[in-house]
């Protein structure tokens, strides 16, 4: 699985680099669209925004899922010295994002970039300002453009309302390591594109129909709750593995989930998920992720009547600059592969 391994690896790259946050999809979603049909699939935007695709097969459908849509900022208001007051998109502290650069993008395309500072940084004038409270009241984004005001700024073109993308800095080490922002979800969207290029180039035999879904507001707690084709019996979310004190999993195994913030997960998928990853040896952990919420938690709050599970390569420092290796995306790749190839 080497050759699909590398592809996961580039595609995540890819889409780390593809600006997302929850509400400005658009980019990702066409690039998921000309990628998958590169590989010779037949996607389709689901009405809300989702990237679906058939992958195969037949009998009771199973759904796989990720997300790509990503943390990130709006623009809340500009201040009279040009500077801009954010909020937030997703749930994460705003100290994850201090000294960040960024990239503003207007309505109408336009993009400039900044820099996420709290208000007079300089430690050489201020000797309080590890006591100073990071949040959207004290910290601001700075732009790179000669503004003094409002008026410089709204000259721009930039209002409030206008999305704000976070740098990635994506790094693939030497030693096998991806750091990035976004790793949540882009690392798993990456595999699944992995797994549909595997299927389709090795002829791969499904015993069952397999659907891919690709979903856009996973971060702000409703990507999973519409979009779906007849027929799908069971829904796996394939999203991040929470890596931390008191759980098993690390950023070199695949994690399965077995309860989260809304409740555990379906007891037969994940049982099935357990030994499939024991019989073929794979670097695996069963965790309990005490805050955490999945596509497949919010497909079941809409009413579907899905069997539900949940599975992803671990990844260290969620929600901030975040890091998995090769070997947890490899396992959940091979933990995936034996799941729509057996009974």
């Amino acid at each position: 699985m080497d050759k699909y391994l590398e592809y996961a690896v580039e595609q995540i790259v890819r889409l780390c680099n593809i600006p997302s946050p929850s509400g400005y999809t658009k980019k990702v979603q066409k690039y998921l669209i000309d990628e998958l049909s590169l590989l010779g699939y037949t996607p389709q935007l689901t009405n809300k925004g989702s990237v679906i695709v058939c992958l195969g097969g037949e009998g009771p459908g199973l759904m796989l899922s990720a997300h790509v849509d990503t943390l990130g900022l709006m623009v809340r208001s500009i201040k009279p010295d040009g500077r801009l007051r954010f909020t937030l998109i997703g749930g994460f502290p705003p100290n994850y994002i201090e000294t960040e650069n960024c990239t503003v993008i207007t309505r109408d395309g336009r993009e400039y970039s900044g820099t996420i500072q709290v208000k007079n940084p300089a430690a050489h004038i201020r000797k309080d300002i590890s006591e100073t409270k990071r949040d959207d009241e004290n910290m601001e984004i700075i732009l790179d453009e000669k503004v003094f005001s409002k008026e410089d700024v709204q000259a721009l073109g930039i209002s409030a309302g206008d999305f704000v993308a976070l740098d990635p800095r994506t790094i693939v080490t030497r030693t096998g390591f991806i750091k990035s922002r976004h790793l949540d979800d882009k690392a798993s969207s990456g595999v699944l594109l992995a797994l549909a290029k595997y299927i389709k180039e090795e002829n791969i035999e499904l015993k069952r129909k397999v659907w891919l879904m690709f979903t856009t507001y996973e971060e702000v707690g409703h990507g999973g709750a519409s979009g779906y084709p007849q027929g799908i019996s069971e829904l796996i979310s394939v999203d991040m593995g929470v890596v931390g004190d008191d759980l098993e999993t690390n950023e070199y195994k695949v994690s399965i989930c077995a309860k989260d913030s809304h409740g555990p997960y379906d007891y037969d998928i994940t049982t099935r998920l357990i030994e499939l990853a024991k019989a073929n040896n794979l670097q695996y952990a069963v965790d309990i992720y005490p805050f955490y919420g999945s596509d497949a938690d919010v497909a079941l709050s809409s009413g579907h009547d899905f069997r539900h599970g949940l599975i992803g390569p671990g990844v260290a420092a969620s929600h901030g600059y975040e890091r998995t290796h090769k070997e947890g995306l490899l396992n959940t790749l091979c933990l995936l592969k034996e799941y729509i190839t057996h009974e």
